[in-house]
């Protein structure tokens, strides 16, 4: 039997000795969280090409401003486009942090300045990619967020 812990080095066996499965629901969470983590640090850098690196080629963005926020999109699609929409959003701003934050029970990202939040984003991902970010941008939704 292959060892699957040799090809996810964070999936250890379970508590009997026994390998976990691959699709096993400790092993998808790891693997979510270093996504979403390599996804992190692309967008504190503003780097284009790792946050596409990091995007399936058919990732889709959506975007809730509630019409408060003006971002000219609701949704995009394809690692590109997406790709730029988040280096504008997230991308290295003066005076903002991004963090991974558990959003809807996942691993996610804060945008915030000031201890303020100004971007949740929930990341849903497949295998090692980026595949659909759920952006929120309305104020009225991100009151809880603040710090």
């Amino acid at each position: 039997m292959r060892r699957i812990s040799h090809f996810f080095p964070r999936c250890w066996p379970d508590r009997w000795g026994h390998p976990r499965s691959y699709l096993s629901g400790s092993c998808l969470l790891y693997r979510h969280d270093d996504v979403v983590r390599r996804f992190a640090e692309a967008c504190q850098l503003g780097d284009i090409a790792a946050l596409r690196a990091a995007l399936d080629g058919d990732a889709i963005a959506v975007c809730d401003s509630g019409g408060l926020v003006p971002t000219g999109v609701g949704s995009i699609q394809g690692a590109q486009d997406v790709a730029q929409l988040v280096a504008a959003l997230l991308g290295g701003q003066p005076g903002t942090e991004v963090t991974i934050e558990a959003v809807n029970g996942r691993a996610g990202l804060v945008l915030r300045r000031g201890g303020q939040a100004i971007a949740v984003v929930a990341v849903q991902t497949a295998g090692t990619k980026v595949t659909v970010l759920w952006t929120v941008l309305n104020p009225a939704k991100l009151r809880g967020w603040h710090r």
